[in-house]
C-alpha cells in the first residue's frame, strides 16, 4: 500500500501560509482580470455588434487572435517580449494581470455578442424613436438584456478561466500552484500536494459559482420578476 502522509503538509504552518497566500493571490488576480477583462469585453462586443467601420473589423481579428492562441505563450509575450520591445518593467503580477485581462476580453466579447445578437431589433428602434443615444440605449437597453441572456455562459467561461490561471506560476507569480511546485520541492509528496491542490481549486470554484449565481439574483431582479 502506498505511504500517504498528509500531515506533513497540514501540521507545517509555512506551507499551510503558502497554499493560503497562493489561493488568495490566484483569487484576486482571477476577479482583477474578469471585472477588467469583462469591461473590455463590452466595448469590442459594441463595436462589433454596431458595425464600426475599420473598429468592427480590428476588434473581430483581436477576438479570433486571442481565442486562437494559448494563454501561457500570451503570458511569456507579455511579461519578457513587450518589456523587451517597448522598454519598461512591471512586477509579475501585473503582467500576469494584463494577460489575463486581454484573455477574458476576448472569450467575454463573443459571449456578449451573441446576447446581442438575440435581442430583437424592435427594441432599439423604439429608443431610436424616443431620441435615446445609441450609447445610452446600449447600455440601458441592450446590455442588461445580453448579460442576463448570457449569463450561464459567461458564468462558466470564468471558471474555465480560473482553472486556466495556474499557468501564471510560469513567469514567477506566487499563485496557488506556484505554492503547490514549491511545497512539493520540499516536501517530495507529489501526491498529497497535488492532491491538495486538486480540493483546493475545487472548494475555490465552488465559492466562485456560488458568488455568481448570488451576483445574478441581485442584478437581474427585474427578470424575475417578468
Amino acid at each position: 500500500m502506498a505511504n500517504v502522509r498528509f500531515f506533513e503538509i497540514y501540521r507545517n504552518p509555512e506551507y499551510l501560509w503558502l497554499l493560503a497566500q497562493g489561493a488568495m493571490v490566484s483569487a484576486i488576480l482571477t476577479v482583477g482580470g474578469g471585472i477588467c477583462g469583462f469591461v473590455f469585453a463590452i466595448v469590442l462586443a459594441a463595436l462589433r455588434h454596431y458595425q464600426m467601420p475599420i473598429l468592427a473589423q480590428l476588434a473581430a481579428c483581436y477576438v479570433e487572435f486571442i481565442r486562437n492562441t494559448p494563454l501561457i505563450v500570451q503570458m511569456f509575450f507579455i511579461a519578457f517580449g513587450l518589456p523587451l520591445l517597448l522598454g519598461y518593467q512591471w512586477p509579475f503580477w501585473a503582467h500576469a494581470l494584463l494577460a489575463l485581462t486581454i484573455n477574458f476580453s476576448a472569450y467575454f466579447a463573443e459571449i456578449l455578442r451573441a446576447g446581442l445578437a438575440s435581442i430583437g431589433s424592435g427594441q432599439s428602434e423604439a429608443a431610436d424613436a424616443l431620441g435615446l443615444p445609441r450609447w445610452l440605449s446600449f447600455l440601458k437597453i441592450s446590455l442588461p438584456q445580453a448579460v442576463a441572456a448570457m449569463y450561464p455562459s459567461l458564468n462558466s467561461q470564468f471558471i474555465f478561466l480560473f482553472l486556466t490561471t495556474g499557468v501564471i506560476s510560469e513567469i514567477g507569480v506566487t499563485d496557488l500552484t506556484w505554492a503547490g511546485l514549491f511545497i512539493d520541492s520540499r516536501s517530495f509528496r507529489s501526491f498529497e500536494v497535488f492532491f491538495t491542490l486538486t480540493l483546493i481549486y475545487l472548494l475555490m470554484s465552488l465559492m466562485f459559482k456560488s458568488g455568481l449565481v448570488l451576483l445574478h439574483d441581485r442584478l437581474f431582479k427585474w427578470k424575475a420578476d417578468r
